[in-house]
């Protein structure tokens, strides 16, 4: 295996693992999770479900919405359904619940960050859009809506579904909203990966919400 092919795989998983690790920190935050946290927690609230297992049953189905609207999965987006809800119950079963608004603000701040680092580790990988995101890819490609106002409408709709169904949201989820765009569009840039041919392969151009393929 080449040293390039070395480095996207270790990119694509380290970067998985890094955005699961980073959404349980935000629960032991208990400030407001990420919109797609919302609805994962709502619903393993509901069913008893730990969270890391609801993610990967919502990333299944989201996959299969890629049929009608005929979008490709790739390695990552297959990785990306099974590797963040793994990583997400194994931290919460090693990070302990924290008390004290300051440190669960510093917790928060933590995990934003770790975050945008990891959208920008396993996007660079260039593996292929995590399912969340095919879905508003496609449905961009559909409408003719932009990505802006696709996402949107969708983030909405899970967060207002999470919330009901007893996910937090609050001021991390808003948090995370305002911050992830400029986070991941950074370390897009500082994690692109040199093409075979000595150039280095853009993946970061235009406006942070074309960037992002979030999971």
């Amino acid at each position: 295996m080449s040293a390039h092919l070395t480095r996207r795989f270790l990119q694509l998983y380290g970067g998985l693992a890094l955005y699961g690790a980073s959404s349980a920190l935000l629960v032991r935050a208990g400030l407001g999770l990420e919109p797609w946290g919302v609805l994962h927690q709502g619903l393993a609230e509901r069913t008893g479900l730990t969270i890391g297992v609801v993610s990967i049953i919502v990333g299944a189905l989201v996959l299969l919405a890629w049929i009608p609207i005929r979008e490709r999965p790739g390695l990552g987006t297959i990785s990306n359904v099974f590797a963040i809800g793994l990583a997400i119950d194994a931290t919460l079963a090693l990070v302990p619940q924290v008390h004290g608004l300051g440190t669960r603000i510093a917790l928060m701040v933590a995990g934003i960050v770790l975050n945008g680092a990891a959208t920008g580790l396993y996007i660079s990988a260039r593996f292929g859009a995590g399912p969340r995101d095919g879905l508003m890819t496609g449905l961009h490609r559909l409408t003719g809506r932009s990505i802006r106002v696709v996402r949107t409408a969708i983030e909405v709709v899970v967060v207002a579904g999470g919330w009901a169904l007893g996910g937090t949201a609050g001021l991390g989820t808003v948090a995370y909203a305002l911050a992830i765009g400029p986070l991941a569009q950074l370390f897009l840039r500082l994690f692109a990966i040199p093409g075979t041919s000595g150039g280095t392969t853009v993946v970061a151009g235009g406006t942070p919400n074309r960037a992002i393929l979030r999971p």
